[in-house]
């Protein structure tokens, strides 16, 4: 299991961080996901063999979301 952190902008409502949360957790290998919708960070728990950081990237920018 591996865990990243990823700085998320352009969220700044509860339906933001439900929809990266969201995106996120529909993923397969992903196990947990915290959103920090103050901090703009997004920690991510996944399994590195099902699923990569781009992946996980990719899923939040479809939703509207830039990635650092």
């Amino acid at each position: 299991m591996e865990k990243v952190t990823l700085s998320v902008s352009g969220m700044s409502c509860g339906h933001c961080e439900r929809a990266v949360k969201g995106a996120l957790e529909g993923l397969n290998g992903v196990h947990h996901v915290t959103v920090y919708l103050q901090e703009g960070k997004v920690d991510v728990e996944f399994d590195a063999t099902k699923v990569d950081i781009a992946v996980l990237k990719q899923a939040i920018e479809e939703q509207g979301y830039d990635v650092a």
